[in-house]
């Protein structure tokens, strides 16, 4: 599995916001200059986050974008399914029924079911506020 920058940067977007205290809009270009994503790249995340209901957005002068939750109510999870589409380590396990023909008497099927529910065990279990907290500890996942 391989998380690709629109992930990554989706996270970052994310903590960025979240880590906002004045309760007002964080403008794109604080965002795009604080995470030194490019401002065409940083709208197609944006757009994707605020399309899925996670971020609450505001046009004009002191508009930008804020978390429509608490940041305790974000995981990683729901932020990498959204922007990866599905984190399965597999292609027979990205929908909810595996069609694979082999499914029955794949050998290696319950490796790559257990390998997935880590996977989603793990990243569903940490919060954007729990990312929060961790700064400075790189290593308090793990």
């Amino acid at each position: 599995m391989l998380i690709s920058t629109k992930g990554r940067y989706a996270l970052r977007v994310m903590l960025e916001i979240a880590a906002d205290k004045s309760g007002d809009y964080v403008p794109l270009a604080r965002i795009a200059d604080n995470q030194n994503i490019s401002m065409k790249y940083l709208e197609s995340i944006i757009v994707l986050l605020s399309k899925a209901g996670l971020l609450d957005g505001k046009r004009g002068k002191n508009g930008g974008y804020k978390l429509f939750r608490d940041p305790a109510e974000y995981t990683v999870l729901e932020i990498l399914r959204l922007t990866e589409g599905g984190l399965a380590p597999v292609s027979c396990l990205e929908g909810e029924i595996n069609s694979c023909v082999r499914a029955k008497t794949c050998q290696t099927l319950p490796l790559w079911e257990g390998l997935n529910n880590v996977i989603n065990n793990y990243l569903g279990s940490i919060s954007i506020a729990e990312l929060l907290k961790q700064e400075g500890n790189p290593g308090a996942y793990i």
